[in-house]
């Protein structure tokens, strides 16, 4: 009997009593929780973003598309970067004012190798106003999930209105289960049980995010 035998056969048993008839689990739970908190214009939405963004240390700047490459080569250079860290499918023109050399997400790349560049450019799948939260799915402009948490700086940009929701539930509908999903609420952060903050311990040490006028 192999590993998977065994499991399979634990499932077996756990579930023996349970009656033919019962309703699934999907059908079971009650999915009838608000969509949304509150009615909230887009502009409204997009401001309660920023607001949370910054309460959980995020450092917020909005731009549009004209002035995004000169923002993000003065946030790189006043990072001290020497290297950037750019997905595959990063849009040419963000990073079109910066001269720093440019480190491509490779596979042979080891974590050593991608903790010694500085900060890392990476667009999103969606950014959840409520919670303050951005998510990336793996999409060319963000890259694997490893780009996204070795750095210690990570420039993120949000194109707003689009890319923006209210509440969880609506962001789960815009997403697909089966992409590797990070969610990312402010910089990296734990605390000791004497509530000593400490950060950078699982992620970027600082979180800039670029709410993109698109």
């Amino acid at each position: 009997m192999n590993s998977r035998e065994r499991i399979l056969g634990r499932v077996r048993r756990a579930l023996a009593d349970v009656p033919p008839d019962e309703r699934p689990y999907a059908e079971a739970v009650a999915r009838d929780y608000l969509r949304e908190h509150g009615k909230r214009t887009v502009e409204e939405t997009v401001d309660l973003l920023a607001e949370n963004l910054a309460d959980y240390r995020a450092i917020v700047h909005r731009t549009g598309a004209r002035d995004l490459p000169d923002l993000i080569a003065g946030l790189l250079a006043a990072r001290g970067s020497r290297e950037v860290l750019v997905p595959p499918g990063l849009p040419p023109q963000w990073l079109a004012a910066t001269n720093l050399e440019r480190i491509e997400d490779r596979p042979g790349d080891t974590p050593q190798r991608l903790d010694r560049v500085g900060s890392v450019v990476t667009g999103c799948a969606v950014a959840i106003a409520e919670t303050g939260t951005l998510v990336l799915d793996g999409s060319p402009d963000q890259g694997r999930r490893r780009i996204s948490l070795i750095p210690d700086h990570h420039i993120c940009v949000v194109r707003v209105p689009a890319q923006v929701v209210a509440s969880v539930p609506q962001a789960l509908e815009r997403l697909a289960p089966t992409h590797p999903l990070t969610w990312i609420s402010g910089p990296s952060a734990t605390s000791d049980i004497e509530l000593d903050r400490v950060e950078g311990v699982h992620g970027p040490r600082t979180l800039e995010v670029i709410l993109l006028d698109d």
